[in-house]
C-alpha cells in the first residue's frame, strides 16, 4: 500500500468522523411541533369565548341527554371487553365442508 493511498483514507475516515459530530440537531428542532401549533390555532374561531360567556347557560342539549352521554363516556373507560380466544374462531357444529349431495 502506497503512503499516497494511506493519506488519502485516513483523510476520509476523519471526514467521515467529522460529519459524525456534525450539529444537525438544532436545525431539526427549531420548527418541531410548529405544524400542530398552527393547526390548531386555524380550528380556534374565538380564543375568549369562554371567557365571554362564561355567565350564559349552553343551548342545544337537554341535561337528561347531556348525563346520560357524560355516562356513557365515562363508562367507555372501565374495563375492556373480553376478546375471544383465537384458538375457538371458526370451530362450531354445523358447518360442513363435504362436496354435492
Amino acid at each position: 500500500m502506497s503512503m499516497r493511498t494511506t493519506l488519502i483514507g485516513a483523510g476520509a475516515v476523519g471526514l467521515m468522523a467529522l460529519a459524525g459530530c456534525a450539529p444537525t440537531t438544532p436545525v431539526f428542532d427549531r420548527g418541531f411541533g410548529e405544524s400542530a401549533r398552527i393547526l390548531h390555532a386555524q380550528q380556534v374561531r374565538d380564543p375568549a369565548a369562554a371567557e365571554a360567556n362564561r355567565d350564559r347557560p349552553v343551548d342545544g342539549l337537554d341535561g337528561r341527554a347531556a348525563k346520560q352521554a357524560l355516562d356513557r363516556y365515562q363508562k367507555s373507560f372501565g374495563d375492556p371487553p373480553k376478546a375471544a380466544s383465537p384458538f375457538l374462531i371458526g370451530v362450531g357444529a354445523g358447518t360442513e365442508s363435504g362436496g354435492d349431495r
